[in-house]
């Protein structure tokens, strides 16, 4: 499951930049974000047409950088 977060705090340490850690950690462990997840149940099909989208998506966005790679490329091989 999940781990306790730790955070050492160092003598006179601002409780601030402690806090700011912990929320850094805890923001990175994902758990807010698989209780939204789960409040409501999404049925296969609609998991499986989310992650095709998203596939879909993500190849359309290395389709345009390679495109935008190539003609800066094009153009600077023009250029004497």
């Amino acid at each position: 499951m999940y781990a306790m977060i730790v955070v050492p705090v160092k003598e006179g340490e601002n409780i601030e930049r402690a806090i700011k850690k912990f929320k850094r950690k805890f923001d990175k462990t994902g758990v807010i974000k698989e209780l939204r997840r789960r409040q409501q149940f999404d049925k296969p099909s609609e998991i499986k047409r989310v992650k095709m989208q998203h596939a879909k998506y993500v190849q359309q966005l290395h389709a345009q950088k390679e495109r935008l790679t190539r003609a800066a490329l094009l153009t600077n091989n023009n250029i004497p």
